[in-house]
Parts: C-alpha cells; sequence; structure tokens
C-alpha cells in the first residue's frame, strides 16, 4: 500500500468536492468576494494535490520532505481560506500564510533536491 499515493488521491478527490460544493451550495449563500475566496482555496488545493500524486508516483524518498510540506499547505492554506470564506471569522487569514509558507518550502525542496545527485 502507497499512502502517499492515497494522501494525494484523497486531497484531490476533497478538491474536487469542495470545488463542486462551492459551485453549487454556496453560490447563492456567499457573495463573490467570499466565493473568490472559496475558488482561490480550490485552485490552489487542487493544483498542488496534482503535485502531491507526481512526488508519489516518482516514488523518490528525496522528495518526502516536500511532499509532507506541500501536503500542510494545502490544510493550512486552501482550509483556512473555505473556513475564512463561509464563517467570515479574520482570524482564518492569519493561518493561510503560513499555508502559503508551506507551498514553497515544499517548491524549494523540490528545486533542492532536483538538483542534487
Amino acid at each position: 500500500m502507497n499512502k502517499k499515493i492515497i494522501a494525494a488521491g484523497l486531497f484531490g478527490f476533497l478538491a474536487v468536492a469542495l470545488g463542486a460544493f462551492g459551485a453549487h451550495s454556496l453560490k447563492s449563500i456567499l457573495d463573490q468576494s467570499q466565493l473568490n475566496t472559496y475558488n482561490t482555496g480550490v485552485l490552489y488545493h487542487l493544483i498542488h494535490a496534482a503535485v502531491l500524486l507526481a512526488l508519489a508516483v516518482s516514488n523518490n524518498e528525496k522528495f518526502n520532505k516536500a511532499f509532507l510540506f506541500i501536503a500542510a499547505g494545502i490544510v493550512l492554506f486552501s482550509f483556512s481560506l473555505y473556513l475564512l470564506a463561509i464563517t467570515g471569522i479574520k482570524i482564518f487569514a492569519f493561518i493561510t500564510p503560513f499555508g502559503g509558507v508551506s507551498f514553497l518550502i515544499g517548491w524549494g525542496l523540490i528545486i533542492y533536491n532536483g538538483m542534487k545527485k
């Protein structure tokens, strides 16, 4: 059993499900600004789920830390935007940058480890 492939699949599944939920169920509830915030979360979630899948199928252990940082980025960035958009509670906006930094560290680790022999 490849836990990383399963995790990537779960993140991808959730991105599609939450995107559909936003498009169909939240459209009449949220204003345009809130929908834009929610959709930004979905976009980053889906893109990074695909990156996780690519890292998982590479089966290269040198990308394990990048995988973890990108997974953390999805949770911190995208889910904080979902919660901010739906609840309007501003404290969630303070979590989002930590997710962005996690994404950047993950991408940086991909670059760094890609340059190593």
